[in-house]
């Protein structure tokens, strides 16, 4: 990767044998680092390409496309920005952020997925709420699961994008949000969100028969001030989806903060947001590092961005909504038509994969194809002693 040094996929080689000799980890922990480990190398295959023009013959390898992968994001973050445009409405947005305190961390370790449902529903139901209550209307939003910290560590959160109107009780759309620089009172939707996610925790642990195991940690979080952080309202939706679509496809950590790798230690930026410093060097041992980037591996088939109310499909079909008018509809669905995926990149990025960087004028064609190897995925330690990487 161009002005990149170190990668994450050179901490998981140089530490990697020596993490996974002393941890345990999941099946899908296992893929992640796999993935990461072999993305664009011979492991997941390659193409062979010459120019139709000036004849000069590159190889390309293959992206492993995993979600937690950093150098598989960039093309998938502009397709989906390029689609949320086309589906957002075209009104001012609020971002709000709900954020659950580290008391509850080991209740996420135990069981992430029905952790992270949990927040999901609990967000929803705070924001639907506070839509009918105080302005009589189903709202919507768009919602991004985070897990991290500048510093990798557990610190679930969810970034929201929320529009100013809803759909009200008398089938007519509504504006909503009388302030510039918040959508609902803060304090209010933090104590809302508060109740509503430790009741729903509380319910499920005592089901699973796991609250006497976690009392003290629920008794922590319910003693602690919660705080939803709310921003001001955007006006224009082009400008709040490419904003939001900052979170979307991150992961815990990029491959342009990581700045070296010794022997024994990873150091990169990481920035303290409640100080509101700029970013410093922070350093990790090498199995500490890849122990805190594995917490934020999703579970399987997990969802990590979704949309409620009036921007979810489900509503907008039993509603009958509307964003657009019909002529507007009707031009998105033949563009959507017309244009290939190849097309639709070259538009979005302004970079074709086709054209020969050689001679500028002519088309690549592929020659040859090889396909990945299809290693078993829990051999991660064959991977990591492959020549191929």
């Amino acid at each position: 990767m161009e002005g990149v040094k170190h990668e994450l996929a050179d901490v998981v080689r140089k530490f990697g044998k020596q993490f996974i000799s002393q941890q345990t980890i999941s099946p899908m922990q296992t893929k992640a680092l796999n993935n990461i480990v072999s993305c664009r190398t011979a492991q997941m295959g390659w193409s062979e390409y010459a120019c139709d023009s000036c004849g000069v013959v590159q190889y390309h390898y293959n992206s492993c496309g995993d979600r937690h992968c950093p150098k598989c994001q960039s093309t998938k973050q502009a397709l989906w920005i390029d689609k949320l445009i086309s589906d957002t409405m075209p009104v001012k947005h609020y971002h709000i952020v709900f954020t659950v305190p580290h008391y509850l961390n080991d209740i996420c370790l135990w069981n992430d997925k029905l952790y992270y449902k949990l927040l999901f529903r609990s967000v929803w139901k705070t924001l639907r709420t506070f839509g009918y209550t105080k302005f009589g209307c189903e709202t919507g939003a768009v919602a991004i699961l985070h897990t991290w910290g500048q510093n990798l560590s557990l610190h679930p959160h969810i970034h929201c994008i929320v529009p100013a109107v809803g759909y009200s009780l008398q089938s007519q759309w509504k504006h909503i949000g009388k302030y510039s620089d918040y959508l609902y009172c803060v304090q209010q939707l933090s104590d809302s969100f508060k109740a509503a996610f430790l009741a729903s925790l509380k319910q499920t642990l005592k089901k699973l028969g796991r609250y006497s195991g976690f009392y003290q940690q629920v008794q922590n979080a319910f003693s602690t001030n919660w705080v939803v952080h709310s921003e001001a309202s955007m006006a224009d939706s082009e400008h709040v989806v490419r904003y939001l679509g900052q979170y979307t496809h991150r992961i815990a950590i990029s491959n342009h903060r990581i700045i070296d790798i010794n022997d024994t230690h990873v150091k990169f930026w990481a920035k303290d947001y409640r100080k509101n410093e700029p970013a410093k060097p922070y350093s990790l041992k090498g199995t500490e590092f890849l122990r805190r980037f594995c917490q934020h591996v999703m579970p399987k088939g997990f969802v990590r961005i979704r949309r409620y109310g009036i921007y979810h499909h489900t509503t907008k079909r039993n509603l009958d909504l509307s964003f657009f008018s019909l002529a507007q509809q009707t031009s998105q669905k033949l563009e959507d038509i017309a244009e290939t995926k190849h097309e639709k990149i070259k538009r979005i990025t302004g970079f074709d994969p086709e054209s020969c960087p050689c001679c500028k004028n002519g088309k690549l064609v592929i020659v040859y194809t090889q396909p990945r190897i299809r290693s078993p995925v829990q051999n991660l330690m064959k991977v990591l002693n492959s020549k191929l990487l």
